[in-house]
């Protein structure tokens, strides 16, 4: 090889080797920017409102007893003609007023025995459920329901299924707002967290919206409730 070659060997290997420095210095710095860019920060944003209930379902257990069956039917009849008629003059719609048949147990047919210490033999139960959007004035009927215990009926409120419920239907209407508020309470924290790390917070990374829940306030005020959501958003953060 002569002098020439050699020369344009060096040169070339010398060019190689300063190109492949500056790649790996830009690469460097590239990984470095990178990984700061990576940098992040997870936060959670509350949103809560007290609403009230818009819809009530309230049903009315009672019951009677007696030995003979066609007088206990004429007189379920009776008490829940009077219920019904106590709701309506109370400010209850009657097309809100729904009256189911009455159920009578023979405690003769019974197979476990001791039917004949009863007193009465047939006993009846018979339920008439309220589902109203005028939720204040059922609740102002409740207080007003012992009128009729007076006059001889006798309610129950032993089983489960017989607990006023009440249901909020205007969620849909309210989740834009909730969520709008949540995230703004999360880029806060966000914020915050940046500001004591000497940070600054940026773009959201990413979010998700928790589920929205309905409870009652409290045991007090079932008829108010409590919706509740959580998001949860990361963002980047920058020095």
């Amino acid at each position: 090889m002569n002098a020439l070659n050699i020369r344009s060997a060096w040169v070339l290997g010398l060019t190689l080797a300063l190109g492949l420095s500056v790649l790996g210095y830009q690469l460097a710095g590239a990984a470095i920017k990178v990984k700061q860019y990576e940098r992040s920060v997870t936060v959670k944003g509350l949103a809560e409102r007290d609403v009230m209930a818009d819809i009530v379902l309230w049903p009315i257990d009672f019951a009677a007893a007696g030995n003979q069956l066609e007088e206990l039917y004429e007189r379920m009849d009776s008490y829940a003609g009077k219920i019904k008629a106590f709701l309506i003059k109370n400010g209850v719609a009657p097309e809100d007023i729904t009256v189911a048949s009455p159920s009578i147990t023979d405690k003769l047919a019974q197979q476990w025995g001791g039917a004949e210490k009863a007193e009465f033999r047939y006993t009846a139960t018979q339920t008439i459920t309220l589902y109203s959007e005028n939720v204040e004035a059922v609740r102002a009927v409740m207080g007003q329901l012992s009128e009729l215990g007076k006059q001889g009926i006798v309610f129950t409120s032993d089983n489960y299924q017989s607990e006023t419920e009440y249901i909020y239907t205007g969620l849909n209407q309210i989740k834009p707002e909730m969520i709008e508020e949540a995230t703004r309470n999360a880029r806060e924290v966000g914020e915050k967290f940046a500001k004591d790390s000497e940070s600054k917070l940026g773009k959201i990374k990413k979010a998700s919206q928790g589920q929205f829940s309905v409870r009652a306030r409290d045991r007090s005020n079932p008829h108010i409730k409590k919706v509740r959501v959580v998001s949860t958003v990361e963002y980047y953060l920058s020095d």
